[in-house]
């Protein structure tokens, strides 16, 4: 193949091609940003002031949408500086889900009741106990006060695993744990962290 001055810009056009596509790509998702009921972050952000008393961090924020069913992402990580989201699947407790039907129906604070608690919470340190790695929650609210003696943290399990949303149509149910898919929990240990906000609520 004789190499021709036509030849060398064509290639040189398809390589910068090549190049800068997978820039577009990331420029495209990163500007497709999840969406959160307007009305929930609202709430979130009302909680977040007025628990600041008690939040070491305020940068980036946890919000769980329990209206949402258990096969959609409804488990938000904030950053509330740059406004970045990312959305996440989350099982909510047997208890608020006595039928399985992958729909909270209530909350419960109540100890023994396998339920998800809906309210502030403060995260803690992070353990390694009967869940793997997992991150302790401290309730801010009447509604979630006993989430410390329940031992109510963020952790990963297989049951909140995609794979189990192409199976039954929903996740499977936590003991009222934010049970997390593997990736996203890593994401969310290193993101939120100990010392920051988590909110949960069904509107």
């Amino acid at each position: 193949m004789t190499l021709t001055r036509r030849t060398l810009l064509t290639a040189a056009a398809a390589a910068g091609a090549t190049a800068l596509a997978p820039r577009r790509t990331f420029a495209a998702a990163m500007s497709a940003q999840p969406f959160i009921n307007p009305q929930l972050k609202a709430r979130a952000l009302a909680s977040l002031e007025a628990h600041r008393g008690s939040i070491r961090l305020a940068d980036v924020i946890g919000i769980a949408d329990f209206s949402k069913a258990s096969r959609d992402p409804r488990f938000y990580i904030v950053d509330l500086r740059t406004g970045f989201v990312t959305e996440h699947l989350v099982a909510h407790g047997r208890g608020s889900d006595p039928a399985h039907s992958g729909w909270l129906e209530m909350f419960s604070n109540d100890v023994g009741s396998e339920a998800t608690s809906e309210g502030a919470y403060l995260t803690g340190d992070a353990y390694t106990g009967k869940y793997g790695y997992s991150l302790r929650l401290t309730g801010l609210d009447i509604s979630n006060s006993n989430a410390l003696a329940r031992q109510i943290v963020v952790h990963s399990a297989w049951y909140a695993e995609p794979r189990m949303v192409d199976a039954f149509g929903k996740l499977g149910r936590s003991e009222g744990c934010f049970a997390l898919p593997g990736i996203s929990h890593a994401e969310a240990m290193t993101r939120l962290g100990s010392g920051r906000f988590l909110y949960a609520e069904k509107l």
